[in-house]
C-alpha cells in the first residue's frame, strides 16, 4: 500500500477543511489559500497521486459514487430495516423521491470534486517544472496519473448527476461542471453533455499515451487502466466499436483471469486486495451507510442469487447469510467489507464480448464468454456456452455481466444504458410499508439532483428535473 506522507497530508487537510467550512458544497465556489502551501518538485506532486485516500478512496470513505448502486436493483431493504436502519437520504434515494436532499454533506459529489481538485493542482504544477532530459520519463508518468484520475471522477460524476448518454441530443442535454483550474474561484458553470464526455475522452487518450504498462502500486493509473475506462467510457456512450479498441487494447496487455476453484469458499473476504484480475483499485463510497453494505441489512435480490448455477463459485464466493434474515454480497475485490469499484480484467473481457456481439462476431463473444466462466465454474462442471445468432449471444453476455459485476457500482450504469433499448429495458419496483414505488425506464429520477448547497451558492446553477 502506498504511504500517505507529510505533504499530500497537509493538502488533504486544507481539502478537508474546504469541504467542512464551506457550507459543505460550498466547496466547488470558494479559493483556498494556496499560498499556504505551493507544490513545488516532482516529488510533491506524486505525493498528492499516492494519497489514495482522496484519490482512490483507501479505508472507510470511497470515492466512487453509491447513489446509483443505492437506486439499482442488485438488492433490496424490508421495512424494518428501511425504517429503523436507514438514513433519510438512503430512505430516499431507496424509493426514488423527486426530493432527495435536506441539508446533507453529499460525498458523491464533494469527494469526486476533491480527487478533480488535487488532479488540476498537479496538472499546474506540472506546467512550472521544466522538462529534461532526467525527469521526463517522471512527469509525463505523474501528468498520465492527473488526467486519468480527472477523467475517471468527471466519469463516474456523470454517470449520478447528468442524464444518460443519449447521441441524439447530446449536445442540447446538461452534463457536469468541469473544473479543469485549481482556482476555485473560477466561475462555474454545467458543461453539456457532449462537452462533458469529449472531456473525459481528451483526458483518457492523453494519459493513455503517457502512463506506464505497469503501475508502481495498482492505486495509480496505467496504460491498460486508460484503455479499460476508455472502453467502459465508450460502452457508455454506445460506441461499440470504439469500445471494442480499447477493450482489446488492455487485454493485449493484461489478460488475466483469477480461478476461484482456488478461492477459500468458507471466507467472508475471499478475495485479496490488488488481486491479479484488478487494473486499478478504487473503492465505492462507504460513508453514509448504503443498504447493500454486508451486515448492514440489505439484502441480495432472489432474482440476482437465482441466476447462479449451483456449480457456480460465485454463487458461494460472492454471498453470504450474515444471520440477518438474508444473503449478503462479500465478494468486493478489495479484501475487506468495502465495496471495490474499480477496474478489473474480468469488467474487460464483458465489455469486449458484448461489443463483439453487437457487432455480429457471435464467436468471438461466446469465447470470451468460455475464457471468463470456466474460471468461475467448479472444476470439470462448466458446460460451454453456445449462441446461434447475435442476438442471442448479447443476452448470454448482459445475463453475465450482471452476475460478474454486481456490486460494484455498474449496475445504475447499465440500467441506464439498457434502458434505451426495448429489448432490454426494465421497470424497477419495490415495496416499503405497503407501498409500491416504480422507476420506468428513461426516468427523469435516472439523473440524481445536484446537490442544494451547490445550488444555494451558484443560483445561475440549471438543477435537474425529477
Amino acid at each position: 500500500m502506498k504511504k500517505i506522507i507529510s505533504f499530500a497530508t497537509t493538502i488533504g487537510i486544507i481539502a478537508l477543511a474546504l469541504l467542512a467550512s464551506c457550507n459543505k458544497s460550498e466547496f466547488l465556489s470558494v479559493k483556498p489559500d494556496q499560498s499556504l502551501i505551493v507544490p513545488t518538485t516532482l516529488t510533491d506532486l506524486q505525493e498528492l497521486m499516492d494519497n489514495d485516500l482522496v484519490m482512490n478512496g483507501s479505508g472507510d470513505y470511497g470515492i466512487v459514487p453509491s447513489f446509483g448502486e443505492a437506486g439499482s436493483d442488485d438488492y433490496y431493504c424490508n421495512s424494518d430495516v428501511y425504517n429503523t436502519v436507514l438514513s433519510p437520504l438512503y430512505r430516499n434515494i431507496y424509493i426514488w423521491n423527486e426530493n432527495l436532499y435536506a441539508n446533507e454533506n453529499i460525498f458523491d459529489w464533494d469527494f469526486p470534486y476533491r480527487a478533480i481538485f488535487y488532479s488540476n493542482i498537479v496538472l499546474d504544477g506540472l506546467n512550472k517544472i521544466k522538462i529534461t532530459p532526467d525527469n521526463s520519463a517522471t512527469w509525463e508518468n505523474i501528468r498520465g496519473q492527473a488526467l486519468f484520475n480527472r477523467a475517471h471522477m468527471f466519469y463516474q460524476l456523470a454517470q449520478i448527476f447528468a442524464p444518460p448518454y443519449n447521441k441524439d441530443n447530446i449536445s442540447s442535454l446538461l452534463g457536469i461542471p468541469l473544473r479543469l483550474e485549481a482556482d476555485i474561484s473560477e466561475k462555474i458553470k454545467r458543461a453539456t453533455l457532449e462537452q462533458t464526455y469529449q472531456q473525459i475522452v481528451s483526458d483518457l487518450k492523453a494519459s493513455a499515451s503517457l502512463l506506464p504498462v505497469t503501475p508502481v502500486y495498482k492505486t495509480r493509473p496505467s496504460k491498460p487502466a486508460a484503455y479499460a475506462l476508455l472502453a467502459r467510457v465508450y460502452q457508455t456512450m454506445e460506441n461499440y466499436d470504439t469500445a471494442l479498441l480499447y477493450a482489446d487494447s488492455c487485454l493485449s496487455i493484461d489478460s488475466t483471469l483469477m480461478d476461484y476453484n482456488m478461492m477459500d469458499t468458507t471466507s467472508y473476504t475471499p478475495f485479496p486486495r490488488f488481486n491479479k484480475e484488478v487494473i486499478f483499485n478504487c473503492d465505492l463510497i462507504f460513508s453514509g451507510i448504503p443498504p447493500f453494505v454486508p451486515y448492514i441489512g440489505g439484502f441480495v435480490d432472489t432474482v440476482l442469487y437465482n441466476m447462479y448455477d449451483q456449480n457456480d463459485l460465485r454463487k458461494v464466493l460472492f454471498f453470504k447469510d450474515v444471520g440477518n434474515g438474508g444473503l449478503s454480497f462479500v465478494g468486493t475485490y478489495d479484501g475487506d467489507y468495502i465495496p471495490f469499484a474499480g477496474l478489473a480484467t474480468d469488467e474487460i473481457y464483458l465489455i469486449r464480448a458484448e461489443c463483439y456481439a453487437r457487432n455480429g462476431n457471435v464467436s468471438g463473444a461466446i469465447a470470451d464468454l468460455n475464457r471468463l466462466l470456466v474460471k468461475r465454474y467448479k472444476t470439470g462442471t462448466f458446460v460451454p456456452l453456445s449462441a446461434s445468432s447475435p442476438d442471442e449471444a448479447l443476452k448470454l453476455v448482459l445475463t453475465e455481466r450482471r452476475k460478474e459485476l454486481c456490486f460494484r457500482g455498474l449496475r445504475w450504469i447499465d440500467l441506464r444504458r439498457l434502458n434505451q433499448d426495448p429489448d432490454f429495458a426494465i421497470t424497477l419496483k419495490r415495496e416499503i410499508n405497503g407501498q409500491v414505488y416504480t422507476l420506468p425506464p428513461d426516468d427523469p429520477r435516472y439523473t440524481y439532483p445536484i446537490p442544494v448547497n451547490v445550488i444555494g451558492f451558484n443560483p445561475q446553477m440549471p438543477q435537474n428535473i425529477r
